[in-house]
């Protein structure tokens, strides 16, 4: 986990934020918002392997892209309404 943004977020919030708009989910499809520049916010699992969390919290510096974490993946599925655990998730701009 980031030191800078070592906050972990309300799961609630994370799921009303999502709730109001588009977004994806899971690493793949979040380094592609990234880089394309549509992504607003990233969600990041406490719980998820750092080999998959740490490239993508660099990528939001890099972008300068807000991002936080949440206390598991498991929760963040749940938030963007899968069944299953998600390591990461986005809230983008449509497009």
């Amino acid at each position: 986990m980031d030191t800078q943004n070592d906050v972990i977020m309300a799961i609630s919030q994370v799921t009303e934020e999502l709730a109001k708009s588009k977004f994806v989910v899971g690493a793949k499809q979040l380094k592609k918002a990234l880089k394309n520049g549509n992504a607003r916010r990233v969600f990041l699992a406490c719980n998820a392997d750092p080999a998959i969390t740490e490239p993508i919290a660099a990528l939001c510096q890099q972008n300068s892209v807000d991002y936080a974490w949440v206390k598991s993946m498991t929760d963040l599925g749940h938030a963007c309404g899968i069944e299953v655990g998600a390591a990461a998730a986005a809230a983008v701009d449509p497009n």
